[in-house]
């Protein structure tokens, strides 16, 4: 097991890294901009390492500062958490040609699963269904993509191939505004992503966002943990997740969650992953893969009972997976509501400082935040300040509880969305189970 690892992140997941080192006897090494000097985990860690000024990109973007930080202190890995250089393959591989552990998977697979276009080839190659599609980039040729848009069928949807976050897309309802949307979408992704590369699919009207958690080792296992709805999101980013996902079968489980952990034995994974689906019809279609943690990791292990972040290291370290497929069993619900710095209505960031917090408690309640009372929220980075996580025996008793949970935590000092995870808790459509991906803007009037 490695003896010292380097946490390059912020926030609760940095916290989260570190209280799954406590639990493996590592030390740990906070590495943090000037902005986050007083971090809960950088008061925690064994070392600290300043990195850099506010900016993310003069700190936890800065690669040379991040890989310094480990030399100095005589790291053997580094956990790059989610966001900022987690999904950087670039980063892993000079990792890696330092000398340290990437905890996470391998250059070229980064690279693979980070171009949606091979992603596709790949997942399609190894039996997992996708959307209809081009099959492969666009070219030049006017005539050749109107064909291919009449074959698949409208609406279609234009997608960068390096996009994320929701962001290179542009949805075409009719041939006649299909070619400018291609030439606005290739324009956009070589400004923004740096590839101009863009690919055509069908555009699912009222899908479900539903995802399947993964793990792989070195020594040729991979088991799948079962999956997570994620639709309840604005502007294509999540609010609340759940695990299971409601009217998900066993039989569907089984058959989507094998062929997602075969793949990964397929292309060589290492790690936690997650396979995203859109979910319509009672059908599965491939998007993309995270090659991550995942923010909403925690519901995951509520209901399997496995510690994704402690099973992460291991097999970071060379270890073989803990677990077997049939050792994986489903317990209970569990629903995560993201808590954000933000005005609840309007959604503006709102940094300062907490003149009070009081975290919610009971059977089956967890918080995984890194504020407290006279914590200051920096406007530099994303807003969200924790999550609030509930476990209960039914999907009915798992929102009694949460709705509980809101009602107890307190904030003060800064706006949070609470207010709106109170509504949504109690929203009979979202409690029916269900609900598309457009729901929550459609809801919001947005």
């Amino acid at each position: 097991m490695f003896e010292k690892i380097v946490i390059a992140n912020r926030g609760e997941i940095a916290l989260r890294i570190l209280r799954a080192c406590r639990e493996l006897d590592i030390k740990t090494v906070a590495l943090h901009s000037t902005a986050d000097r007083d971090q809960k985990h950088v008061l925690l860690a064994d070392e600290s390492v300043c990195i850099g000024p506010p900016p993310s990109t003069e700190s936890y973007l800065n690669i040379p500062a991040v890989i310094s930080g480990a030399e100095v202190t005589d790291a053997v890995a580094i956990h790059p958490g989610y966001g900022f250089l987690s999904e950087n393959a670039d980063f892993a591989e000079r990792v890696e040609n330092s000398g340290f552990v990437f905890i996470g998977p391998k250059a070229e697979t980064i690279r693979m699963m980070g171009d949606k276009v091979s992603a596709i080839r790949v997942m399609k190659e190894a039996g997992i269904p996708c959307v209809p599609g081009s099959d492969g980039p666009l070219g030049d040729d006017g005539d050749t993509n109107l064909r291919i848009a009449k074959e698949i069928g409208y609406p279609i949807i234009i997608k960068a191939s390096g996009g994320g976050g929701g962001r290179g897309m542009r949805v075409v309802h009719s041939e006649a505004t299909l070619l400018n949307a291609i030439i606005l979408t290739k324009t956009e992704a070589g400004t923004t992503f740096g590839n101009d590369m863009v690919y055509m699919e069908k555009y699912l009207e009222t899908p479900r966002h539903i995802e399947f958690q993964v793990m792989a080792d070195e020594h040729g296992n991979a088991i799948h943990l079962g999956e997570r709805d994620c639709s309840l999101q604005r502007r294509h980013q999540k609010v609340i997740e759940e695990s299971p996902a409601p009217g998900i079968t066993e039989e569907q489980r089984k058959k989507i969650g094998e062929r997602c952990a075969q793949a990964c034995l397929d292309i060589g994974y290492r790690g936690a992953g997650t396979f995203e689906f859109l979910y319509e019809n009672g059908e599965f279609y491939f998007i993309e893969m995270n090659t991550r943690i995942q923010v909403e990791h925690p519901v995951t292990e509520m209901v399997t009972g496995v510690d994704l972040l402690k099973e992460q290291i291991r097999v970071a370290a060379g270890e073989p997976l803990s677990y077997t497929q049939n050792d994986i069993q489903m317990r209970g619900h569990s629903v995560e509501c993201r808590i954000n710095a933000e005005d609840a209505r309007t959604f503006i960031p709102s940094p300062g400082k907490i003149t009070d917090f009081h975290a919610p408690g009971g059977p089956g309640v967890r918080v995984d935040t890194h504020i407290y009372n006279g914590y200051v929220v920096p406007p530099y980075y994303d807003s969200m300040i924790g999550k609030l996580i509930v476990h209960g025996e039914t999907r009915d008793i798992a929102m009694v509880r949460m709705l509980n949970a809101l009602n107890e935590m307190f904030i003060d000092g800064i706006n949070t969305n609470i207010d709106l995870h109170k509504d949504l808790v109690k929203d009979a459509a979202f409690l029916a189970g269900g609900v598309d991906i457009h729901y929550l803007e459609k809801k919001l009037g947005l």
